[in-house]
């Protein structure tokens, strides 16, 4: 793959488009990590693939990457984390610039992973750079760049099993920015300090099958199920709390399966997703929702069945508005003059795993096109988040 082989840049932009021409589709590497191991080893970075397996799972490719004082030496471990893989391009002829292409237009930069967050990761790069080429790697402290290519997937081999390795063998973060695109309409307008946790529930709610024209004798689970829905969405789940907007639970799919036009069905099935403020853990949001269901299937009369698959992929967290936070926005309202306001809305990130072991909070370009036919990222932007990765780093790392 010619772009992987390319030589190594540090420069935001190149190292962007550099980036966003390796094809990396969640699970394949794409060559992403190859060329960022290269460049940050040529900044005097100690890089390690840290690679895992799991049956049942893909194969995952992730770099770890740290500079400065090692463990056990002292000082302070200040971490970037970010994700080299990205969604799948969609409908390709929808494109109006090729996904992987990587062209400049109009100013901005195009390609799938150009906002989330190939340009992030460039952007940590030439930060780092930039505070290497005046400190010097004897600046009291560790600076590490934590990727994995296994965010936009199912998130088995990735972050989690990258930060479980680093504890064992007892290396510790003291905090940690992810650069997932948090800016919502202008650069620097919002960081994300927490998440809404996350969970799935498939129902399948059984009666009895039947006649249309004998309703005596079946028991119609699409009325047992529509009691149901209408009890979940009926009423919120709470008001929201002091960081987070209220909980919200959708429904994504109602199926029956049933071709004929006379009979009742006697099982349907339904998905809804849940996602939760910190009032609430998946085990008590559970609890509260399945006491719901269950009134409102015993409201339906008779003797139906429900039974429950719950999947949760991560539980509400947010680190207090403190040291961190204001050290972030603290630089941005200097580097770019625009004050950021500190939310947990978005869906959810790899933050929900490092939470765990150090203070985190994300903060990154503007979002309005991940994920998005045409992703992009103004180039501006790319260099005004280096300049404040940098002043973050200068500012943690105070001599």
């Amino acid at each position: 793959m010619p772009d992987a082989l390319a030589p190594s840049v540090s420069d935001v932009v190149e190292l962007t488009r550099a980036l966003v021409r390796c094809e990396s589709v969640t699970p394949v590497e794409g060559g992403a990590l190859q060329l960022l191991e290269r460049t940050l080893g040529a900044l005097g970075f100690r890089c390690e693939r840290m690679d895992f397996t799991q049956a049942g799972t893909d194969d995952v490719a992730n770099l770890y990457a740290r500079i400065g004082r090692q463990p056990g030496e002292g000082g302070r471990h200040f971490c970037f984390a970010g994700h080299s893989d990205v969604v799948p391009v969609g409908d390709l002829s929808s494109w109006t610039i090729g996904p992987f292409s990587a062209e400049l237009s109009a100013g901005y930069l195009f390609g799938r992973g150009a906002a989330d967050m190939k340009g992030a990761i460039a952007a940590f790069t030439e930060a780092a750079s930039r505070f290497l080429s005046r400190r010097g790697s004897d600046f009291g402290g560790a600076i590490s760049l934590l990727i994995t290519g296994d965010e936009e997937g199912p998130a088995v081999n990735g972050t989690v099993k990258m930060l479980k390795k680093l504890a064992e063998r007892g290396e510790t973060i003291d905090a940690c920015i992810v650069g997932e695109p948090t800016s919502s309409r202008r650069f620097g307008d919002m960081m994300k300090i927490g998440r809404r946790g996350s969970m799935t529930v498939d129902l399948t709610v059984s009666g009895i099958q039947g006649h249309v024209a004998y309703p005596e004798r079946l028991d119609n689970a699409i009325h047992r199920l529509s009691a149901i829905i209408e009890a979940l969405v009926r009423e919120p789940i709470d008001k929201g709390s002091t960081h987070f907007q209220p909980s919200s639970l959708q429904f994504t799919t109602v199926d029956v399966g049933n071709k004929a036009t006379n009979i009742a069905p006697g099982v349907a099935r339904a998905r809804f997703n849940t996602r939760f403020n910190d009032l609430w853990t998946s085990r008590t949001l559970l609890a509260h929702l399945q006491e719901r269901i269950e009134r409102a299937n015993a409201s339906v009369g008779g003797n139906g069945t429900i039974e429950y698959k719950v999947e949760v992929s991560g539980e509400s967290f947010y680190t207090p508005p403190g040291p961190l936070s204001d050290l972030v926005a603290g630089a941005v309202r200097d580097v770019v003059g625009v004050d950021c306001e500190l939310s947990t809305t978005g869906g959810t990130s790899d933050a929900r795993f490092i939470r765990s072991y150090c203070p985190v909070l994300e903060f990154g370009l503007v979002g309005e096109t991940m994920h998005k036919v045409d992703e992009k990222s103004a180039v501006a932007d790319l260099k005004v988040l280096a300049r404040v990765y940098e002043t973050v780093l200068d500012r943690y790392f105070a001599a």
